[in-house]
């Protein structure tokens, strides 16, 4: 008897120790309006098409860019997005200063995007693109990347403040700082398109380039906090395909 209710101690001791971090997973999942593995074109949520390429790959799980090479997700159909959060896994195979990028949210109406771009003001430094830089700075702690293929975890959050975006950008987890800039702008459904390779479009063409390996990208219409960008892990969520809310653990990408 004492056997068993050790043992049903330990079980339980060890639930209690491994929910807050599936839970954590969940931070703001109601809120996550893209969510992109690449093991095929599709977006998890349902909330965009299917990805076209552009000479862009999809292998082994990953979005491949190169020059000349990119792809988008058209045909938005989720909530409006104001606040966001932009977070991509990323590797790059050339480090030369090509100004692409590995997610932009992009009008396709008119020229306004946000954007996790590659070295387009500082040499080897992601930095937040913008449309005619009305929502950039350089990060205050900017990390200027070595060229070691690397895969790194980047996120930038643009929050509400009085009608401001403060901006905040995190390599893997950690805060690069933040500034205020750029008055608030929406994204809504019909006019808006997920960008990986150029830095934004207009129509079937647009500037910059990127040569890299992009394991897995996600969009939320919501500034996640510190701790929730830190929560965050590759290719897992205990969230379903197609936005369905499950209570169970979900490890949808391979190890």
């Amino acid at each position: 008897m004492k056997i068993k209710v050790y043992y049903i101690c330990a079980v339980l001791l060890l639930l209690s120790l491994s929910v807050p971090a599936v839970l954590a997973q969940d931070a703001q999942a109601e809120h996550l309006v893209g969510w992109w593995l690449f093991d095929s074109g599709k977006d998890e949520m349902g909330n965009w098409d299917d990805i076209t390429l552009h000479g862009a790959e999809l292998k082994d799980g990953q979005l491949i860019v190169e020059t000349g090479k990119w792809a988008h997700a058209l045909e938005y159909t989720g909530p409006d997005i104001t606040e966001l959060t932009l977070a991509t896994w990323v590797s790059l195979d050339d480090y030369t200063r090509t100004m692409g990028s590995a997610l932009t949210l992009d009008k396709e109406s008119v020229d306004q995007f946000c954007a996790i771009v590659w070295a387009e003001r500082v040499d080897k430094q992601w930095m937040p693109g913008s449309s005619h830089f009305r929502r950039t700075q350089d990060f205050p702690d900017a990390v200027t990347e070595k060229e070691d293929g690397e895969m790194v975890f980047f996120a930038i959050t643009y929050k509400d403040v009085k009608n401001q975006y403060e901006i905040t950008g995190y390599r893997n987890g950690e805060n690069l700082g933040s500034f205020l800039q750029g008055d608030l702008r929406t994204w809504p459904a019909g006019d808006a398109e997920a960008i990986w390779g150029k830095r934004h479009t207009n129509g079937l063409a647009g500037p910059g380039e990127l040569n890299a390996h992009i394991e897995e990208s996600r969009i939320y219409n919501v500034a996640l906090t510190e701790d929730e960008i830190q929560s965050l892990e590759l290719g897992t969520l205990s969230i379903e395909p197609q936005g369905k809310l499950t209570t169970t653990w979900a490890a949808l990408k391979k190890k």
